[in-house]
C-alpha cells in the first residue's frame, strides 16, 4: 500500500542506554530496564538531573561493554524517564516510555557515560487516510487475537487490550513487543518508519509466528501419543524424532551410530563383545538418565583406545644416527643405546619391552633427547608428565560408576597417540608421592614390568590393554626416591652433567642459531666469540644442564636487537671486553685453590643436583676438653664421617706423630663453608681426615691437591659416585692432583678427555697413601712411624738422626 507522505528529520544528542537480552524498546510502550552498571546509571542518572530525554538502542553482543555504532541496531527509539527507583550506589530499576524512533550517526563517551548523536524522522501523509488505516487495524486485530489464543495461558487482558486499539502504527508496534519472538522480527517492525509498511509487514510475521507456533502444537500432539507416562525423558527424543521426519531428515539413532564405529573399527573379539554389552545396556537405559551418560562416555572413551593398531617404525641405523647428530651434542652413551635397540629391530621385528630410565641434572636434555628418539624411531611421541602425581588412579584411572570418572593417564596418553606402540616418556617419574589415595609408583610397577604390561588393566577401561608394544622412557634427577622394585624394572642410564666444551659446542650449534631464528636475526647481525660463550659458561650460569645458558643467550640477543633498532647499528659483536656491558657484573665467581699451602685446609669435592662442585673442608684446634664442634649444615652421614675420622686419628695417633691425648685436652671445630648450604654423603671422609691430620701435626695441605673418598675405622679409602662431575670442578678450580680411591680406577674411562690430560689421579687404597701425598713436603718428607731423638722426645717428624729438624 503506497501512501504519499513527507518527511522531517531532526537531530539531537542524548545520553545513551544500551539494551540487552533481546530487550527492544517501542515507541508508546513502557519497559523496565535494570541498571547495574555504572555508566548506564550516569547516563539515567544524566537525564533526570537535567530532564534530558534518553535514547535506547539494543546491542546486537549483550557481552560487549564498550558500545559502538557497529555493535548496536542502527535504529532505536527516543524515551522518557518516567520512574527511577534506586536500589543502591550505583544501581537502580528504570521505567522507560517510548516517543518515538530515531536512528543513531555517531556514539561517543562523555562525562562517565555514552551519548549518541540521533537523527529523528517523521512522516506526513497527504490526504485522507482512515478507510485503510481501519482495515489495516481490524486485520491486525484480529491477527494478534489469533496469536494470542495459541499461547500456553491466553491472556483475556491483552486480547481487550488489542480490541481498544484503533491506531496502527501503535497496534503495530504493540504486535512487535508482544508477540514477535525473534530478534530480527522484532528489529524489522522498529526499523520500518512508514506506518503501512509497518502494518503490512507485523501481519506477514505474525502469520509466520502463528504458523511456527501451530507446528509445534501437531508436534506435541504427535508425540503425546507415544509418551509414556512415568518417563517425562523419552518425550525429548520422540519430539526429536517427529521434528525430523516433518524436516525429511531422518537420521540414525545413536546407538546405531556407535554400534557402526565398533564394528568398523575390528576390534580383538574379546574387547568388540564387551562394547557391544555395555552397548545393550545403553540401549535399555532411559534417555538423559546418569546411567544413560556414564555407558555413552564408557563407550566413547573405548573406540578412542588404539587396540592393536601399530606404527611403522624407522629400522635405518644410519638416518637414527643422523637425527640424534642433528639434535643433540654429546649424550653417547644414550645414542648408542637407541642405534643398537634399531638394529636389534631389524633382525627381529617382534622384540619389546624397551624401558630405558635417564637420569640426571637439570637442563642436560632428557626430555628433548626422548622427543629426538621418537623422530628417529618414527614413532608417535607422548609425554606424561608424573610431577607431583599422588593418587593411584591418575595411573590406573577411576571406576566409571563415579561422577566424572576417566581413564588413567596411561590410557589417555595411548588415545592421544593413536597408536599403541607410541614412545611414552615417563616424565619426572622421581617426583612422584603417595598418600591415602594411593601409591601411583606402585601403581606404575605394572606398566612398567614387561611380563605384566601385556594386560594391563586400567580401572574405567575394565580391559587388557596392550603396553608391551610401546617404548617407554622415563626421566628423573635423581633415583633416591624411587622405589628399588620400580627401578629393577627398568634400564637406567645416567647422564651427567656438561662439561664446558660439550656447553660451548651446544651453544655454538644449537642454542644460538635458534635464538637467532626466535629473534628474526641473522650470524650477519649478531656475533658471539668462542671466548665470550666460555665466560658466559663460567661467569653467568651455574648449572649442570644449558637452560641458563640459553636464557642468558636470548638476554644477548634481546639488547642486540634493542640496539640495531634504536640506536641504528649495523650489526652487534658480542666480545669478553664487552660482554659485562651487556649482562652486567659477573654473577658468579667459581671457586679457586688457593694462593699458598694451608694448615687445616683441605680441597674436597662435592656432587650437587648442578654438577660438580670444589668442597672445602676447615679444621681448627683450640685448647678446650675434647669438644667437637661441626658446622655448615652437615647432614648426619657426613657428621658421621666426622666422627669415623676423630676415632681413627686418636686410634693411629703416634703414627700419624699426633699428641695421643689430643682428645682430652684440645676442642675440634669442623667447618666446611658455605654455611647455608646442606651438605651430606661419605665421600668427605678421607679430606676431613686430612684437615684434622695437617691441624693436629701442624703440617700444610697441597693446595693443588684435591680428593674425594669414603673412610673406615680401619682406614680404608672405600669407593664413590659421580667422579666425572667432581674432577671436572676441580680440574676447572686450578686443581692439578687428584685422589681418588683405588676402587674408582674402573670409572677414569667416563672422564672428560681434557681432564685426563691435565690432571694427575692418585688411587689409593689407605688413608696413609692420602695423606703422604697430600701433606706438603716443605714440613715434612714423608709419613713414617715416630722415633726417639737424642732429645728423647718420641714423637719427632724431622729427618732420621736430623737434630736440627726435630720439633
Amino acid at each position: 500500500m503506497a501512501i504519499k507522505h513527507t518527511e522531517k528529520c531532526e537531530s539531537f544528542t542524548l545520553p545513551l542506554v544500551p539494551l540487552v537480552d533481546s530487550v527492544f524498546a517501542f515507541p508508546s510502550i513502557s519497559i523496565t530496564v535494570d541498571i547495574s552498571n555504572p555508566v548506564l546509571y550516569s547516563a539515567v542518572d544524566y537525564a533526570q538531573k537535567t530532564g534530558s530525554l534518553i535514547y535506547l538502542a539494543t546491542q546486537k553482543n549483550p557481552f560487549n561493554d564498550k558500545p559502538d555504532s557497529s555493535s548496536l541496531y542502527s535504529v532505536g527509539t527516543v524515551a522518557k524517564i518516567k520512574q527511577v527507583t534506586k536500589r543502591g550506589s550505583k544501581e537502580a530499576l528504570a521505567t522507560l516510555e517510548g516517543i518515538c524512533r530515531a536512528e543513531h550517526i555517531n556514539i561517543f563517551k562523555v562525562s562517565g557515560h555514552y551519548s549518541a548523536d540521533i537523527v529523528v524522522k517523521t512522516l506526513e501523509y497527504e490526504g485522507e487516510t482512515s478507510v485503510e488505516d481501519d482495515a489495516l487495524a481490524r486485520a491486525l486485530q484480529a491477527k494478534a487475537k489469533e496469536a494470542v489464543s495459541l499461547f500456553s495461558s491466553p491472556s483475556k487482558d491483552l486480547m481487550l487490550q488489542f480490541n481498544a486499539i484503533d491506531d496502527i502504527e501503535f497496534l503495530s508496534d504493540l504486535c512487535g513487543a508482544l508477540i514477535l519472538t525473534r530478534n530480527s522480527d522484532k528489529y524489522a517492525i522498529l526499523h520500518e518508519y512508514d506506518k503501512y509498511k509497518r502494518a503490512e509487514l507485523a501481519l506477514t510475521l505474525m502469520d509466520k509466528e502463528i504458523k511456527v507456533v501451530k507446528l509445534e502444537s501437531a508436534i506435541k500432539r504427535k508425540t503425546n501419543t507415544k509418551i509414556d507416562e512415568n518417563q517425562k525423558e523419552y518425550y525429548l527424543r520422540e519430539q526429536m524424532k517427529v521434528i525430523q521426519a516433518e524436516l525429511g531428515n531422518e537420521s540414525q539413532s545413536e546407538s546405531e551410530e556407535l554400534y557402526d564405529q565398533i564394528m568398523e573399527r575390528h576390534f580383538p573379539k574379546e574387547v568388540e563383545n564387551k562394547l557391544l554389552k555395555e552397548l545393550v545396556k545403553f540401549n535399555k537405559a532411559s534417555f538423559g538418565s546418569p546411567e544413560s551418560a556414564v555407558l555413552r562416555t564408557y563407550i566413547e572413551t573405548c573406540l578412542e583406545i588404539p587396540f592393536g593398531k601399530l606404527s611403522k617404525d624407522e629400522t635405518s641405523v644410519a638416518n637414527a644416527r643422523k637425527i640424534l647428530e642433528r639434535d643433540h651434542y654429546g649424550l653417547e652413551k644414550v645414542k648408542e643405546r637407541i642405534l643398537e635397540f634399531i638394529a636389534v629391530k631389524e633382525l627381529n621385528p617382534d622384540i619389546k619391552n624397551q624401558i630405558i630410565c635417564l637420569v640426571g641434572p637439570p637442563g642436560v636434555g632428557k626430555t628433548s633427547l626422548c622427543a629426538s628418539i621418537a623422530k628417529a624411531l618414527k614413532r608417535k611421541y607422548v609425554r606424561v608428565s608424573l610431577g607431583g602425581v599422588r593418587d593411584e588412579a591418575e595411573i590406573r584411572g577411576h571406576r566409571k560408576t563415579y561422577v566424572a570418572a576417566m581413564p588413567g593417564r596411561i590410557i589417555n596418553a595411548l588415545c592421544e597417540a593413536k597408536t599403541s606402540n607410541p614412545l611414552m616418556v615417563l616424565d619426572e617419574i622421581d617426583k612422584m608421592s603417595s598418600d591415602m589415595r594411593g601409591d601411583p609408583a606402585s601403581a606404575m610397577l605394572e606398566v612398567l614390568d614387561g611380563e605384566q604390561n601385556k594386560s594391563f588393566r586400567d580401572h574405567f577401561v575394565e580391559m587388557d590393554v596392550d603396553l608391551s608394544n610401546c617404548m617407554f622412557i622415563a626421566t628423573a634427577n635423581s633415583l633416591e626416591s624411587v622405589p628399588k622394585p620400580l627401578i629393577d624394572r627398568m634400564e637406567i642410564i645416567e647422564l651427567s652433567s656438561y662439561t664446558k666444551n660439550e656447553k660451548l659446542n651446544i651453544a655454538k650449534n644449537h642454542l644460538i642459531p635458534k635464538q637467532l631464528k626466535r629473534h628474526g636475526m641473522s650470524k650477519r647481525l649478531f656475533k658471539i666469540s668462542d671466548e665470550a660463550i666460555l665466560m658466559l659458561i663460567d661467569s653467568y650460569t651455574a648449572e649442570a644442564g644449558v637452560r641458563n645458558l640459553e636464557r642468558e643467550i636470548a638476554s644477548l640477543l634481546r639488547k642486540a636487537s634493542k640496539q640495531i633498532i634504536d640506536e641504528g647499528v649495523k650489526a652487534v659483536s658480542i666480545t669478553t671486553k664487552n660482554l659485562s656491558s651487556f649482562l652486567g657484573t659477573l654473577k658468579f665467581e667459581g671457586e679457586k685453590i688457593d694462593e699458598e699451602n694451608q694448615i687445616g685446609v683441605v680441597n674436597g669435592m662435592a656432587y650437587t643436583s648442578l654438577g660438580g662442585d670444589l668442597l672445602k673442608v676447615e679444621a681448627s684446634v683450640m685448647k678446650g676438653n675434647g669438644k667437637l664442634q661441626l658446622t655448615g649444615k652437615l647432614g648426619e652421614v657426613m657428621k658421621e664421617s666426622c666422627e669415623i675420622a676423630v676415632s681413627f686419628i686418636r686410634e693411629n695417633a703416634e703414627k700419624l706423630g699426633i699428641d695421643p691425648d689430643f682428645y682430652k685436652n684440645s676442642d675440634i671445630h669442623i667447618h666446611v663453608p658455605e654455611g647455608a648450604v646442606p651438605k651430606d654423603g661419605p665421600s668427605a671422609g678421607i679430606t676431613v681426615t686430612t684437615a684434622l691430620v695437617s691441624v693436629l701435626s701442624q703440617r700444610r695441605v697441597r693446595r693443588d691437591i684435591a680428593m674425594t673418598g669414603e673412610i673406615t675405622l680401619r682406614g680404608k679409602v672405600l669407593p664413590i659416585g659421580g667422579l666425572k662431575e667432581k674432577t671436572l670442578a676441580a680440574y676447572t678450580a686450578g686443581v692439578k692432583t687428584i685422589i681418588i680411591p683405588k676402587k674408582n680406577e674402573k670409572d677414569l674411562n667416563d672422564i672428560d678427555k681434557e681432564v685426563l690430560k691435565n690432571v694427575k689421579f692418585v688411587p689409593c687404597d689407605t688413608i696413609f697413601e692420602v695423606l703422604d701425598t697430600a701433606l706438603s713436603s716443605e714440613e715434612i718428607i714423608a709419613i713414617m712411624k715416630p722415633t726417639t731423638s737424642s732429645c728423647g722426645i718420641k714423637q719427632c717428624f724431622g729427618a732420621k738422626n736430623d737434630e736440627s729438624k726435630c720439633k
